[in-house]
Formats: C-alpha cells, structure tokens, sequence
C-alpha cells in the first residue's frame, strides 16, 4: 500500500477507530482507482513520487463525500495529478 491507515488518519485528522474499517476499504478501492488511471501496474504505480497526493487526494475526497462524491469529477481530478506518469493509451 502507498497509504497506510494511521498516514490517512493523520492526514484526515481522525483520532477515533470508528472509521478504520470504512477508511481501510476507501484506501484499498483509492489505489486501484488510481493504478486503473496511471494505466501502471502495482508495483510501478507505488514507486512513483505522485502516487501518494494522488492516492491522500482520492481518499480524502471519497471519505469526506461519501455520501454524494462524485466519481466522474474524482476521475478528472486524479489524471490530471497522475498525467506525468501515466502510461499512453492500450
């Protein structure tokens, strides 16, 4: 993982364990998202000096709109971040 949970919480300014469980699954489903737009694999993705703003970006972005986040500008948002990196189109 780019991100750990105690880094997120830290970020996010969460001192309660309530969430962990919710956080840890938006950290997992973060990652992906922004692996799937970097068009990089796992390991490539991680080594990259963006991908940590990407993933803290996409994390705190889901977490705070949870309820009304809107995917498609989320998506805009982190090509944009992860432009530099991203590998051209299949």
């Amino acid at each position: 993982m780019v991100v750990t949970l105690e880094e997120m919480k830290n970020y996010l300014r969460v001192d309660f364990e309530d969430d962990d469980a919710l956080l840890s699954g938006i950290i997992a489903q973060s990652q992906q998202l922004c692996v799937d737009i970097a068009r990089l694999s796992e390991e490539a993705f991680e080594k990259q000096k963006v991908s940590k703003i990407a993933m803290m970006y996409a994390v705190a972005y889901l977490y705070e709109h949870r309820e009304e986040a809107d995917h498609h500008a989320l998506t805009l948002s982190l090509r944009s971040l992860l432009f530099g990196v991203r590998e051209p189109g299949f």
